[in-house]
C-alpha cells in the first residue's frame, strides 16, 4: 500500500549568487525570466519514495529534496511597487522542516506530523545519500530534526514508513455532485497561480463557531482540480456580503498575493495624504446601495476605525475614532462615488484603499450618513421604521429556486419586509502573477506589468433592487 498523494510541486530557484538585477527606472523583467523555471506552478510532481536497511525492510518515507523557494513576500513586494526602490535580487525563503512535510504531504493531518516532531521521529539527511553500498552506514546515521529547524538546500527529510496506513484528514466525498456542481459554477477564472471565485451572500469564508460549511473547506474539497494542494485565501469577504474572492493555487503564489494586498494597505495609511497618486496595481470596485444620498457625488474617506468589545466579549464592533491618541487605531480610507440616485437610495461604487474590517459598511454608515441597505449592524437605526419600496417590477411569484447548503438568492431586495447585505464586490484589477511568472519572452519593465479585470454579476435579490429603482 503506498501513500496517495504524497507528492508536491517542486519549486525552484536558479538564479546564480552573483546575479542582480538593476533598479529604479532600469528594472526590468528579466528577473522573471530566471523564475520562468522558478515558480513551478504547472503542477509538477515527485515521487515519495522508500528507504530501506541493511536487511532489506522498509523503513522510511524519504521527501523529495529541499530546494530554495522564492520569497513570495519579497516578489509580491516588487510588483506592487513595479520595481520602484526595490532590492537588486530576489532572496528566496527560508522554511522550516514542518513546513516543508506539510507542503510535501497536504493530505496527512497536521496533527500527526507535529505529533511525529514532538516524539522525535523525524530525520534528516542530504540528497546525496544515494542508495550504494558506501552509502548504507551514512543512511542509518539520519539525524534529528525538530519542527522548528531550518531546512539547507538539498535536505531531504525522512517520516516513519508506519505513515502510509494513516487515514487522510478529509474525506473525498465532502461534497455530492449537486453541491459539487454549484462551487464549480462559482469560478469566474482560473490559471495555474489562481482561482476567482463569485462569492454567494450567506455563506462564511472561513470555518469557526456554529458554522458547518465554509468556502475554504469547499474549496479544498471541490477546487483543487489536479493539484495536490488545495487553494488558499488571499483575503476575505463578510459572510453576508458578496463577489470577488481571490485564492491561491499554490503555497508561493499565495504568499505573493497577500504581500500585494498587504503592503498595498500599510503603503496607503503611511501615505494617507497623497492616495491619490497611488499605482493602480490592485484595486476593488465595491457596489453598495445605501439609504440617502451623499453630500458630495465623489470623495475619498479618509477616518481611523478602532474595535470595540461588546456584550462581554461576546461581540465586537468597529467604529470610527474621534481622538486617535486614545485608543488603538486603524487608518482606513475609501474612495466613493454615486452611480446613481433614486427614491431615497442610491447606488454607491466603493473603492477600499485600505483593507480593514467592516470598513466600508462603517464609513458608509458614520462618515457619510448613508447606512447600507441590509445592515443591521451599523445602520440599525435607519431600518427601525423601514418600509417596502412598493413595486410589481419582477415581483416574486410562484416556488422559490433551492441552491445546495441552504442559500436563497432570490430573497432579500428593497420591495421586502427584510432586505438583505446590499454589498457586493463586483469589479477587481489584480497583477497577471501566472502571466509573469510563465512568459518567457517579456522584456518590459515593472510598470507594464499586466494585470486582470475581473467583473462579478450581482446576486440576483441585488439585481431586483437594481431594476426596481431604475425602472
Amino acid at each position: 500500500m503506498v501513500l496517495p498523494a504524497l507528492i508536491r510541486r517542486s519549486v525552484i530557484l536558479r538564479i546564480p549568487l552573483s546575479s542582480a538585477a538593476p533598479v529604479g527606472e532600469s528594472f526590468h523583467f528579466s528577473i522573471f525570466h530566471e523564475l520562468k523555471s522558478t515558480l513551478a506552478l504547472s503542477n509538477t510532481t515527485e515521487t515519495v519514495s522508500h528507504r530501506k536497511n541493511e536487511k532489506g525492510s522498509n523503513r522510511w518515507f524519504t521527501l523529495p529534496p529541499y530546494t530554495a523557494t522564492v520569497n513570495g513576500s519579497l516578489l509580491g513586494n516588487r510588483i506592487l511597487k513595479r520595481g520602484d526602490q526595490a532590492e537588486a535580487e530576489i532572496s528566496t525563503a527560508a522554511i522550516t522542516a514542518l513546513k516543508w512535510v506539510i507542503r510535501c504531504c497536504p493530505e496527512l493531518p497536521r496533527s500527526l506530523v507535529q505529533k511525529l516532531f514532538r516524539l522525535r521521529k523525524v530525520r534528516r539527511g542530504s540528497s546525496m545519500i544515494g542508495n550504494s553500498e558506501c552509502n548504507l552506514e551514512a543512511r542509518d546515521q539520519l539525524k534529528r530534526v525538530a519542527a522548528k529547524d531550518i531546512l539547507n538546500i538539498g535536505d531531504q527529510i525522512f517520516l516513519p514508513i508506519s505513515v502510509q496506513v494513516f487515514p487522510t484528514e478529509k474525506a473525498r466525498d465532502y461534497c455530492n455532485k449537486e453541491e459539487e456542481k454549484f462551487i464549480h459554477s462559482l469560478v469566474l477564472y482560473k490559471d495555474p497561480a489562481i482561482l476567482v471565485i463569485n462569492k454567494p451572500p450567506g455563506l462564511p469564508v472561513q470555518g469557526g463557531i456554529g458554522v458547518k460549511r465554509s468556502l475554504d473547506e469547499l474549496a479544498a474539497s471541490c477546487l483543487s482540480y489536479d493539484y495536490s494542494e488545495p487553494p488558499r485565501l488571499v483575503h476575505r469577504l463578510d459572510r453576508d456580503s458578496s463577489g470577488i474572492l481571490i485564492m491561491g493555487r499554490t503555497s508561493t503564489s499565495t504568499s505573493l498575493l497577500h504581500s500585494v494586498f498587504r503592503e498595498k494597505t500599510f503603503e496607503a495609511s503611511k501615505h494617507a495624504n497623497h492616495v491619490d497618486s497611488e499605482k493602480k496595481i490592485l484595486q476593488k470596485r465595491y457596489w453598495a446601495l445605501v439609504i440617502g444620498s451623499p453630500r458630495r457625488s465623489k470623495g475619498l474617506i479618509t477616518a481611523p476605525l478602532g474595535k470595540f468589545v461588546m456584550d462581554d466579549g461576546r461581540s465586537e464592533q468597529i467604529m470610527v475614532i474621534d481622538n486617535a491618541e486614545s485608543m488603538p487605531f486603524q487608518q482606513a480610507i475609501t474612495r466613493y462615488k454615486v452611480i446613481k440616485s433614486h427614491h431615497g437610495y442610491t447606488w454607491l461604487e466603493l473603492c477600499p484603499v485600505t483593507g480593514r474590517k467592516h470598513q466600508l459598511r462603517v464609513h458608509c454608515a458614520e462618515v457619510l450618513g448613508t447606512p447600507i441597505v441590509g445592515d443591521y449592524k451599523y445602520g440599525w437605526q435607519a431600518h427601525r421604521n423601514w418600509k417596502p419600496f412598493h413595486s410589481n417590477f419582477h415581483k416574486n411569484e410562484g416556488k422559490k429556486q433551492s441552491f445546495p447548503f441552504g442559500l436563497d438568492f432570490e430573497s432579500g431586495s428593497i420591495a421586502e419586509n427584510n432586505p438583505r447585505l446590499h454589498l457586493h464586490c463586483k469589479q477587481l484589477t489584480l497583477p497577471d502573477v501566472s502571466f509573469a511568472l510563465h512568459n518567457d519572452s517579456i522584456d518590459q519593465k515593472c510598470s507594464r506589468l499586466e494585470c486582470l479585470e475581473l467583473d462579478a454579476p450581482l446576486p440576483l435579490y441585488m439585481q431586483r433592487s437594481w431594476d426596481i429603482i431604475n425602472g
